[in-house]
């Protein structure tokens, strides 16, 4: 069985997209290297998570279209925590999808843009991958 341990995504701007990532969803840089053509920055949760984001210099901005649904989700701890986060991005101009409530699995959550156009929800009460029945 394979086993998903990252995503790696090129950025235009790797300062100002390790600043969002950092400040909104609390990732910690657990590995970082640079080439002459590459810098290369891993991002976990903890410094030591299963799963990893990888973020390399040298990308064009994505200007990802609002019909486009692709994004990358975070859990967040409570809907007040989702409410903060919603309004402080609603402040800084990156508030993508205001915040909604929505039945199980979905739940609690809104959408950022980050400085590179990519669209990161930030949810409370969606299941992870082990609360999820299968599909038949």
């Amino acid at each position: 069985m394979a086993e998903l341990t990252h995503a790696a995504f090129h950025v235009a701007d790797i300062n100002a997209c390790l600043a969002f990532y950092q400040t909104y969803a609390g990732l910690k840089v657990a590995h970082e290297r640079s080439s002459s053509t590459m810098r290369v920055v891993w991002l976990t949760s903890d410094g030591a998570s299963d799963f990893v984001l990888v973020l390399l210099s040298g990308g064009e901005y994505l200007a990802q279209q609002r019909t486009d649904f692709s994004h990358l989700g975070f859990a967040l701890d409570s809907r007040e925590a989702v409410d903060v986060l919603a309004y402080r991005a609603a402040q800084e101009g990156c508030l993508e999808w205001p915040v909604v409530d929505e039945p199980w699995p979905t739940g609690y959550y809104c959408g950022l843009r980050d400085p590179n156009g990519h669209v990161v929800e930030f949810s409370y009460g969606q299941p992870d991958a082990r609360g999820v029945e299968p599909a038949r």
